[in-house]
């Protein structure tokens, strides 16, 4: 009779080789080589190819010789035989550009700072103070991130020239966070939405108040949003082109993007090596940026857009 009434439990080896089962079932489309390449490797070599052609073709330019640059019917335009340095050479050791590149990284840095810390306390009041109408507001935040700096440039010169801010790094690092907040905003309320509030109240009834809640529990739990957000700041800094073109003006306080195009083209003659070549040298510390922060980057934002 007891052998009638108790279940029959499956033993962890068959469990085992169930969930095996239904993997394999599932991904056994990938199991032959025709369809591994057409639905695996063909996508992610066409993916590949569109993202880092203009890569390619940013070297292959910085290191052409002259003649091979403007004469494209003799020479391949895909390769070259004979690589050169000077283009680079000349960036570095005959133009301001390490001058320009420490410009950008001054300005890139002090604005994103900046930006982060308004966003985080303009995140964390949205999402965690209780009033009425706080939804509407983290709303209306958003809405300012979709107008397009091409309007604001207009009245903000207006503003910098009558502080006596144009033609210096202020005026970028003080302009820059009217697009970066927004967006910054946004995206930390989405992560703070995802860290327990039962965390806070416990800290409430212990004592802490809101600054201790916020630097000691809410920060340490949202690192990877921070950082997804700094390098979305960082890299928005680093490539602006409009408001660095409006309110400078004099070399020495020019950034990248405006430097290398300014400098290197005179007229209709455009210097494509040492274009090239500043473009390529400019993008290598977002590389590097990307390449160590990556994971904490697509966690962060998908942790916001479950939200």
């Amino acid at each position: 009779m007891t052998d009638v009434l108790t279940p029959k439990l499956a033993s962890p080896k068959a469990v085992l080789s169930g969930v095996t089962a239904d993997h394999t079932e599932g991904m056994s489309y990938l199991q032959t080589l025709p369809r591994r390449l057409v639905t695996l490797y063909l996508p992610l070599s066409l993916i590949l190819f569109v993202l880092l052609f203009p890569f390619y073709w940013m070297a292959l330019t910085a290191i052409k010789p002259d003649e091979q640059l403007l004469d494209l019917d003799r020479f391949n335009p895909f390769w070259t035989w004979t690589p050169t340095l000077k283009h680079i050479d000349k960036l570095l050791f005959g133009t301001p550009y390490p001058l320009w590149l420490m410009n950008t990284m001054l300005v890139a840095i002090t604005a994103t700072i900046l930006s982060i810390v308004a966003s985080v306390l303009a995140a964390y009041a949205i999402v965690r103070l209780r009033y009425k109408g706080a939804q509407w507001v983290g709303g209306a935040i958003f809405l300012a991130y979709l107008i397009p700096p091409s309007i604001l440039f207009i009245p903000l010169s207006t503003v910098v020239f009558q502080y006596g801010l144009f033609d210096t790094p202020f005026a970028l690092i003080l302009t820059y966070p009217t697009i970066l907040i927004p967006f910054s905003t946004w995206l930390l309320m989405g992560y703070f939405k995802t860290i327990p509030f039962e965390l806070e109240e416990c800290a409430l009834i212990d004592g802490a108040s809101r600054y201790q809640i916020l630097t000691k529990i809410v920060l340490p739990l949202a690192i990877p949003g921070l950082i997804s957000a700094f390098i979305f700041c960082f890299t928005l800094c680093w490539n602006e082109y409009i408001y660095a073109l409006t309110f400078i003006s004099s070399t020495e306080h020019k950034t990248v993007p405006v430097a290398i195009v300014n400098e290197f083209v005179d007229g209709d003659i455009y210097r494509w090596g040492s274009l090239m070549a500043g473009a390529l040298v400019g993008s290598l510390p977002l590389v590097v940026l990307y390449a160590f922060f990556v994971e904490h980057y697509v966690s962060a934002m998908t942790g916001a857009v479950k939200e």
